[in-house]
């Protein structure tokens, strides 16, 4: 008994350091879209880059937070890209490569961000690819949380985010 109750102690830290270390179930554009239309969901865009530090942090320290990591996974269709990438991507009918033309961005990059190319941003998209808005900037796991659940729903056509935000009661202090 003795042996079960030490061998449980030095196992909780692992256990409690894993299951704060979530993980986003990240798509292609493509694979997203396709999936947005057999199921509805909005679509949730992670614009970075390979040279961000701060994108770097978005993921260690924001995406990676189980609350964070459910409602991406749950409400949303997540999508990583590369805004300086080099594939070629179809999207709306329309192919969008990288091919100088906008010196290392690539042109959906550029289209989604809306010629405001600050990174990290997110862009947050109805089920039907249409742009709701694109976020610029680092944030937290608390700061996110409501602009996740703002967007998730119908919030954002009935309210201002300032007036949802009041009201707003989150799962990520909890």
């Amino acid at each position: 008994m003795k042996k079960l109750i030490i061998i449980l102690l030095l196992s909780a830290p692992v256990l409690l350091l894993s299951a704060q270390n979530a993980t986003v179930k990240w798509h292609s554009i493509e694979e997203a879209v396709t999936l947005a239309k057999a199921d509805p969901r909005p679509i949730f865009v992670d614009a970075y880059t390979d040279w961000c530090g701060w994108c770097k942090k978005l993921d260690k320290d924001t995406f990676s937070h189980p609350v964070i990591a459910e409602i991406l996974n749950t409400k949303y269709y997540a999508v990583k890209f590369d805004a300086e990438g080099k594939e070629p991507v179809m999207f709306q009918g329309r192919k969008f490569v990288n091919d100088g033309s906008l010196g290392k961005t690539h042109q959906l990059a550029y289209a989604l961000l809306q010629g405001q190319l600050g990174y990290p941003s997110i862009v947050f998209l109805t089920a039907q690819s249409e742009l709701i808005t694109p976020v610029s900037g680092f944030r937290t796991p608390v700061q996110i949380e409501p602009m996740l659940m703002y967007f998730a729903g119908t919030s954002w056509q009935k309210q201002s985010f300032e007036d949802f935000s009041k009201s707003f009661k989150g799962k990520v202090n909890q």
